[in-house]
């Protein structure tokens, strides 16, 4: 059960909060650009990140509870998945320091969640975790592009 509570903290209800926050407390404009910057640091830095750390020290979650397969074989993989993982949240992490970087960073998320996401849509025996792998990835690549879209469309 925390594997869904803490993917939707960091995926939604985070970067929802932090977007709402300086609105509300600050009357600060609601517009893209915040949102793209909280969406990018929490799904891609803090999401990814957290995905790839724990991919690297402990594959076999990953293989045994959300991907379903069995055996020692598939761990190097995965390990290797979760080195992928922490470079993106890497990169997301710091466009809070680094603004310029949130657009890239939330861009490779779309294509990485979005492929990800179709990915799991395409295995014919999920479990269900990954059938909310597989909602929570195409859920964050549409966020994160319509961040991304609209964005751009103010510059």
């Amino acid at each position: 059960m925390s594997y869904f509570i803490l993917v939707t903290i960091l995926m939604f209800l985070a970067p929802a909060a932090c977007v709402a926050f300086p609105v509300i407390a600050h009357h600060a404009a609601l517009d893209w650009a915040l949102a793209l910057r909280w969406f990018a640091f929490w799904i891609v830095g803090a999401r990814l990140g957290s995905a790839g750390l724990r991919q690297m020290l402990n594959p076999a979650f990953t293989a045994r509870h959300i991907l379903g397969i069995e055996g020692g074989e598939a761990l190097i993989l995965v390990r290797e998945l979760g080195f992928a993982n922490t470079a993106f949240g890497a990169i997301g992490i710091l466009s809070l320091w680094w603004p310029a970087w949130a657009a890239p960073a939330a861009f490779a998320g779309v294509v990485f969640l979005g492929l990800a996401g179709v990915n799991h849509a395409m295995q014919p025996h999920r479990n269900a975790r990954e059938n909310f792998a597989m909602l929570t990835d195409l859920a964050g690549a549409l966020v994160l592009a319509a961040c991304v879209c609209g964005a751009a469309s103010m510059s």
